[in-house]
Parts: structure tokens; C-alpha cells; sequence
């Protein structure tokens, strides 16, 4: 029987993954000071056994403003960026995943708590609150403190964070840089119609939205070495009316690829808090497949994405490249290598593990 896709190699630009898995950025919301603690070398760590091919580091914000929470991590610093190499020289002892960050500055959707104390927007005269900042002075929600509107050079300064975290990354050896325009935080901000209402050259038509994202697609670039990948996360879609288009966001993915963008992750939602978000299994793939029909890169689906049969499904019809798992790997940690099972094909196990192996299975695990 032949291998099935999903467990076939695939380059991202020079990056050679074993495989179409993929392990989402997960937003953990338990640093100190945008220090990553012990819990993320428990999290992250047992991720990096899973057998999936890429494992992203979540969210992670360019300046201390940018986080979503006060318990984000953050890679701005040098405190911030020692305590992320402990934690990566934890993983590196024990697995070769390669390893990607996720860059993100949250806009108007910072300085909320935790999600497990209701994740609600802290006042910026209160204990671990802050001002907001967004491209324009409109609130997420109606009775939140309204942001900031960035000025051209708030704006200068934001996208030098980005290269600057670009350039601790590649300090940091890391393998891939993931740039987050999604979910409605700050550079999502820039590029919907329903948060951006700037007057200048930055709003308006969506080659003037999309500018200011571009402008850090390129900073970060630039800083970070050239045979390394930058990708970029979206959400296709606002699921609110006069929100980001599927149109608009195939345009965006021709400006990224023709700015030499490595790959697109398409996710959608989190700009409107009155989001009616159609939620199914593969609800955000038909996303996926239109902007794919339109780019040579590769593209990432991600959403709901639960059942081995479901994944290979949508790599083998060409729906995406690669799947993305978040929640799903979080409840199974190990799916990459129930998937395999299920499917006929192989996954990398740590050596500690192959006693593990059922008998009734030959070959599920290499080496």
C-alpha cells in the first residue's frame, strides 16, 4: 500500500518536514513578564513527541503592549528571549522537530485577562491592564476603553519590534517564522474594513489596508535569514457583513507570495464580537481551497480538524498542503501517531517509546 499523503515529506520553502501535520499556535497564557515558564517546557515539550512535523510556538509579542494577556509570552527582550532558549534547549535535548514562532501584536484585543477569569478587556488604570493601540480608535466591544489610534510612527516603531523579534528568533535557531495578521488582532486590524477606518495612505482600498502588514512581512524578511521560512496566518473572512472578503484575501495572498512569502495558514473570524461563524468539521477549508487555487505557495488548513480520514482527505484532494492541529492536539497528544495507525502510514517516535508499538502494527514507528 502506498504512504498516505498526509504522512508524505513536503518542503516549506528550504524546510524539509517529515510530514503534512502541523502543531497550531497555542496561546497558553502562563508566562511572567513575557518570561515562558516550566509550563511551556511541559506543553511544548510533550508536543514535540507527537511525530507531527512542525511545532509552533504561540502567540508571541513583538512589544509588551502587544500581548493579550498579561500572561502572554513575549520575545522583545532579553529576559524574554534567555527564558525562551531554556525552554528550547529543553526540547532540542530530546526531539529534531523543527520548531516555528508565531509573531503577533494583539491591537485592541490586548490587555485582557485570562481566559479562565472570563478573558475580558482590563482597564488600563487597573493591576495588569494597559492602553490599547489599532489602527483606529474603535473598541472590540462597545463597552471596552476604545484603543489608541496608531500614529505613523507608533506604527515605524511596531514594525521594528517585528524585526527585531525576527532577529532573536534566528538567535534563538529557530526554524520558521509565522507572522499573525488573524483573529482579529493588530495587523487583522489593518486589513478589515470593519476596524480600519484611517483616512491616509493606510485605509480605505484593501492595496491601502493591507500596506501596513506588508510592511512588516518585509522587516521581518529581512531579518531573518533568507534560506529560513516567513509564513503568514489570516482569517479569510470576518463572518460579519462589510468585513475582510475571501476576495480581498486571495488578493493578499498574491501581494504575500509576490513579496516571497514561504506559505499561508487560512484560518477566519475574531475581528467582530457579532461574528456568526458557520462552525463544523472543515468549516474554514473551503477557505483554504480557494486561496490555494489562486497561489503557488503552500497553504495551511486549519479548523475542526479531528478525524485521520478527515485530514488525508484534505491533502490528497488538494483542498491544502498541510492540516493544522490546535484543540485537537491538545485532547490527543499523541494523533499524529493514531492517525498513522489508522491510515497505514509511519511516524517518528522517541527511541524511549518504540516498546510502545502494538504488535498488530509492523511499522507505525521510525526512528
Amino acid at each position: 500500500m502506498p504512504e498516505p499523503k498526509l504522512f508524505t515529506p513536503f518542503k516549506v520553502g528550504k524546510l524539509e518536514l517529515d510530514n503534512r501535520i502541523v502543531i497550531a499556535p497555542m496561546c497558553q497564557y502562563s508566562a511572567v513578564d513575557g518570561c515562558m515558564t516550566d509550563w511551556h517546557l511541559i506543553h511544548l515539550g510533550q508536543l514535540a513527541l507527537s511525530g507531527a512535523a512542525l511545532l509552533t510556538i504561540e502567540a508571541t509579542a513583538v512589544v509588551p503592549e502587544g500581548r493579550i494577556t498579561y500572561g502572554d509570552v513575549g520575545l522583545y527582550n532579553d529576559e524574554t528571549e534567555a527564558a525562551m532558549a531554556r525552554v528550547l534547549d529543553g526540547i532540542r535535548k530530546w526531539s529534531d522537530m523543527s520548531i516555528a514562532i508565531q509573531l503577533a501584536h494583539a491591537g485592541r484585543k490586548a490587555s485582557s485577562d485570562l481566559p479562565w477569569l472570563g478573558g475580558s478587556q482590563i482597564a488600563p488604570d487597573h493591576e495588569n491592564g494597559w492602553q490599547t493601540e489599532a489602527p483606529s480608535a474603535i473598541p472590540f466591544n462597545p463597552k471596552y476603553v476604545a484603543p489608541t489610534a496608531m500614529t505613523r510612527e507608533r506604527m515605524i516603531e511596531i514594525r521594528d519590534a517585528f524585526a527585531d523579534a525576527a532577529n532573536r528568533s534566528a538567535k534563538l535557531g529557530i526554524d520558521a517564522i509565522q507572522i499573525h495578521a488573524a483573529h482579529g488582532y493588530l495587523l487583522h486590524e489593518f486589513l478589515s474594513p470593519l476596524s480600519n477606518q484611517r483616512t491616509d495612505e493606510f485605509g480605505g482600498s484593501l492595496e491601502n489596508r493591507a500596506r501596513f502588514p506588508l510592511e512588516v512581512f518585509d522587516a521581518v524578511r529581512a531579518a531573518f535569514p533568507a534560506d529560513k521560512a516567513v509564513t503568514v496566518r489570516v482569517s479569510a473572512v470576518d463572518w460579519h457583513e462589510g468585513g475582510l472578503s475571501i476576495e480581498e484575501s486571495i488578493e493578499f495572498a498574491k501581494m504575500l507570495e509576490a513579496k516571497g512569502c514561504d506559505a499561508i495558514h487560512v484560518s477566519s473570524g475574531g475581528l467582530h464580537i457579532d461574528q456568526k461563524i458557520a462552525i463544523g468539521p472543515n468549516y474554514q477549508v473551503p477557505f483554504a481551497r480557494a486561496i490555494k487555487a489562486a497561489v503557488k505557495m503552500p497553504v495551511v488548513a486549519v479548523g475542526l480538524i479531528t478525524e485521520p480520514a478527515q485530514a488525508e482527505a484534505i491533502v490528497s484532494t488538494g483542498d491544502a498542503d498541510l492540516v493544522a492541529l490546535a484543540r485537537t492536539v491538545l485532547y490527543d497528544p499523541r494523533w499524529p501517531w493514531h492517525a498513522a495507525a489508522t491510515l497505514g502510514g509511519t511516524v517518528k517516535a522517541a527511541n524511549q517509546y518504540l516498546r510502545c508499538q502494538p504488535s498488530t502494527l509492523k511499522a507505525l514507528f521510525k526512528s
